[in-house]
């Protein structure tokens, strides 16, 4: 495994990692905003409080799950390094 499939796999993990909350975000948001539509809201607060509530629990849920690909990944990493060291 060269440097470049190194750097591909860890951006791979970033996306696996990061998209689940991302579009939980998202869903949030666009409840947020029809809601926000419907009933002529305008509070800035209204759409920023309740996506930070909800996604922090759900990080929170997902936390073993992300931490388990986390210690996988680096293991692998510590594994690559000590290949390396030997040749």
């Amino acid at each position: 495994m060269d440097l470049l499939a190194i750097a591909q796999q860890t951006v791979k993990i970033i996306l696996i990692l990061g998209l689940p909350s991302l579009i939980v975000s998202l869903i949030i948001g666009l409840i947020i905003s029809i809601f926000q539509a419907v009933t002529q809201i305008s509070d800035a607060s209204l759409a920023f409080v309740p996506k930070v509530i909800v996604v922090s629990i759900f990080i929170l849920i997902t936390l073993p799950w992300i931490g388990d690909h986390m210690e996988q990944y680096t293991l692998e990493l510590w594994e690559l390094i000590r290949v390396f060291g030997q040749e």
